[in-house]
């Protein structure tokens, strides 16, 4: 336990740390000012804040419902709601999505428990991949994201259901054989002390990947050079492997990820429809955190998988709706 004397030198240090970060930027800022002020930053800042102050309400909205189903909603009324037979179970799970939305951090501790309960493997990972994705929170947030485009709505939902139950039917046909680790329960708290903390944690956690993600996408539409994004947006193929991409490494929260998308003006429709549908479905996150739930094995075989469904899904959902 600190005591008073080791508590006081580090307030005081951390204080001079304050201090001297202030005078620091007094110092230079006369230096450092007239040299932010050119047009390209302007318009990185205008399109960063503008995607931020769109986005985040439905962020909010998204994160206060998921914790609402994690506090509130227990992983056995999930299992009592799924069919017995695991190949009904599968567009079962993926219409429960719909009804139990939850963010993409929360579907792989859910999709464990399910697992653990005795869900079928194949059920519980339905659920997860369809969770996020098909909910009326992000379908709502593409609708404001899009002006009202009701056919990039219908596409998303189509190709990330299509995603989610195509990902379980295949996992019941042969995954199988892949050993599945038997982690322990997660312990959380439940009821409105659990809500507080889920909320909490969601929103610290989904917000910095919002910032990331539209300090990125900000950057790539105010500071690539033109012809780059031409290059690779005038290609069908590079256009929708680069987005893929980015929806792998950025790791937005899916309630969003369409105000990002809606800002990359210069993609196609079903380019901008592939980073919708991958996104939530697997990014580098995810792909961690299923290899620290479930194993490495799983993880080699489930996220290849899910990645060439998702743009397959998105690719010709995209090239039928849109």
């Amino acid at each position: 336990m600190s005591t008073p004397a080791t508590v006081a030198p580090r307030r005081l240090n951390q204080g001079h740390a304050v201090l001297g970060g202030l005078v620091l930027v007094a110092l230079i800022q006369r230096w450092l000012v007239p040299r932010l002020d050119f047009p390209a930053l302007q318009t990185w800042s205008t399109i960063f804040v503008a995607m931020v102050l769109q986005a985040l309400p439905f962020l909010v909205g998204g994160v206060l419902l998921a914790a609402a189903i994690s506090a509130f909603v227990t992983e056995d009324r999930l299992r009592r709601l799924t069919p017995r037979s695991p190949w009904l179970g599968v567009p079962a799970a993926g219409a429960a999505g719909i009804a139990l939305p939850g963010c993409e951090c929360a579907s792989v501790p859910v999709a464990a428990g399910l697992v653990r309960r005795g869900v079928a493997p194949a059920v519980a990972f339905t659920f997860m991949l369809a969770a996020p994705a098909v909910n009326p929170v992000v379908l709502v947030s593409t609708a404001v994201a899009f002006s009202g485009r009701t056919d990039m709505v219908a596409a998303r939902f189509a190709a990330s259901m299509a995603t989610a139950v195509l990902v379980g039917w295949w996992w019941q046909w042969r995954g199988g054989g892949v050993p599945l680790l038997a982690t322990s329960r997660h312990q959380h708290a439940t009821g409105w002390r659990g809500f507080a903390d889920s909320a909490r944690h969601d929103v610290v956690h989904a917000g910095g990947f919002l910032v990331a993600g539209a300090a990125i996408a900000a950057a790539v539409s105010a500071l690539l050079p033109r012809a780059v994004l031409d290059a690779v947006a005038g290609s069908p193929v590079l256009a929708v492997l680069a987005l893929a991409t980015f929806a792998f490494v950025v790791a937005m929260c899916s309630e969003a990820d369409a105000f990002v998308a809606a800002s990359l003006t210069m993609f196609s429709d079903t380019a901008k429809l592939v980073f919708l549908v991958v996104g939530p479905a697997m990014d580098v996150k995810l792909a961690a955190m299923g290899a620290g739930t479930f194993g490495s094995v799983f993880a080699a075989r489930f996220v290849p998988v899910v990645l060439l469904v998702a743009v397959g899904c998105a690719v010709l959902t995209g090239t039928v709706l849109l």
